[in-house]
């Protein structure tokens, strides 16, 4: 009999869920009421006493620091230091934790990092955490400093995309991610079974591998009642994580690459077809069509989304877990991760090193992320063996090896074309042409409306 890897269906297990979904926006659940989730992200610094026991590596009393300070925008990664890593001797750990709403967190580090040289060393920023959208901001910049310095040097196992995102133009190196994100097309197995006649993923991937089929099945979807995606954005990333060109250019000119093109077309053709619905990805109105009654085939997540955000599908009551799959879909895409970076001036270079080592190369560590905490990690290794062991298994895939698919998708993600700018015109783009789907403006009113939100978010970009 399979051991499954249980998925968190507790309301206290959701709670902790939705600190770590959707990065900087926040995730729609009927789980956890707003009060509890905003109370563990505060901008309160928490502190994590050292264990007088043994030590995960031995701090230098000369020369390092005695205040380790964290900082970040949820508590995802700091549950899994706190099981996962024994921190020095004599070594106390402050977590400043500032959600990302409104870009708080980046004002928050920003500030940080400019007083960087001037602050006491128990103040210093010694690790922060950075996301996919933003990442290059900090990588491409004086405030980090290259991992490599400081021991962080074997990437042997590591995904390369995940490298790449941390490296600056010259490919120094200045942070690591603790997990992989590879983003998988989700579906339900009985609504796949009514529509396309097959169920597996196999099967299934072979009649969803391109957009045009994608598109096709759109219409029998909707033929048989269903919806195909909840969400006119469901689709984004698939399309921007392929674009051949960044969204400005060596002159600055915004320029619109054809994946996006593509993607406006199809959701165009989705909303006047009923094929989906104008709700954002986020919205309660999604949600809700991942309950058992929901109508709607395809869902689109890594790990991250399908374990913890898919609160609704795990309800006891009125969720329908076991009845979903993922597979690749129409083209390869990744979605987040958390990457934990060098800030230059830590006084605890040494410990800095040895989490970034332990999160990455240590094969225990990144074996109980998998095992317990139902995440793709970033070793490849450790991936290799669970993905290999047969009696691995995701309960709310109907038993499916999940780690078995992103093993096999990984090769196929690429980081190319990525800009300091991408998650605001990412963002920016999506808020306002969901205006025009709405029908609350016209097409030509919700770009423009998108070309001055870019004049006051980035003068310096020249826009049509």
């Amino acid at each position: 009999m399979k051991k499954r890897l249980t998925v968190l269906a507790t309301a206290m297990a959701v709670v902790t869920a939705l600190t770590a979904c959707g990065g900087s926006q926040p995730a729609a659940t009927t789980a956890a009421p707003a009060e509890t989730t905003a109370a563990a992200a505060t901008e309160a610094p928490a502190t994590t006493e050292a264990p007088a026991a043994e030590t995960a590596a031995a701090a230098e009393e000369s020369s390092e620091g005695k205040v380790f300070n964290i900082y970040a925008w949820n508590e995802e990664f700091k549950g899994f230091f706190e099981k996962y890593y024994t921190v020095p001797e004599g070594v106390t750990v402050n977590w400043i934790i500032t959600p990302s709403d409104n870009g708080a967190y980046q004002q928050k580090l920003d500030e940080a990092l400019l007083n960087q040289a001037n602050a006491a060393d128990d103040e210093k920023v010694d690790m922060f955490l950075a996301e996919a959208d933003y990442i290059l901001k900090y990588a491409g910049s004086d405030a980090t400093q290259d991992v490599t310095a400081l021991g962080v040097n074997d990437f042997s196992n590591t995904y390369k995309y995940t490298v790449q995102a941390a490296s600056d133009n010259n490919g120094v190196v200045k942070g690591v991610s603790f997990q992989c994100c590879p983003s998988a097309l989700i579906y339900r197995r009985s609504i796949a079974q009514d529509v396309l006649g097959v169920s597996e993923p196999d099967e299934v991937q072979a009649k969803l591998d391109s957009w045009d089929k994608f598109n096709a099945v759109a219409k029998d979807a909707k033929d048989k009642g269903y919806y195909m995606t909840a969400s006119f954005a469901e689709t984004y990333r698939v399309f921007s994580n392929n674009c051949t060109m960044p969204w400005v250019d060596a002159d600055n000119n915004l320029q619109f690459d054809p994946q996006i093109e593509a993607w406006i077309a199809q959701t165009e053709d989705f909303i006047n077809n009923d094929y989906t619905l104008t709700a954002g990805v986020w919205d309660d109105e999604k949600n809700k069509q991942m309950f058992a009654d929901g109508k709607t085939m395809c869902f689109f997540g890594p790990a991250w989304y399908f374990n913890f955000c898919m609160g609704n599908a795990q309800d006891p009551e009125k969720g329908c877990s076991g009845d979903w799959a993922i597979c690749e879909g129409p083209a390869a895409h990744f979605w987040g991760g958390t990457w934990l970076m060098a800030p230059a001036g830590t006084d605890n270079p040494t410990m800095l090193a040895d989490i970034m080592n332990t999160f990455i190369n240590d094969e225990e560590v990144c074996s109980a992320l998998v095992a317990n905490e139902a995440q793709f990690s970033n070793n490849q290794k450790v991936n290799a063996k669970f993905a290999e062991d047969e009696s691995y298994g995701n309960e709310f895939l109907g038993g499916q090896n999940d780690v078995a698919v992103f093993s096999e998708m990984t090769d196929n993600i690429v980081w190319e074309n990525h800009t300091i700018y991408d998650q605001l015109l990412n963002e920016g783009l999506q808020n306002q042409l969901q205006e025009y789907f709405k029908g609350s403006v016209d097409k030509d009113t919700a770009l423009k409306n998108f070309y001055n939100y870019i004049n006051e978010t980035y003068p310096a970009i020249n826009t049509p």
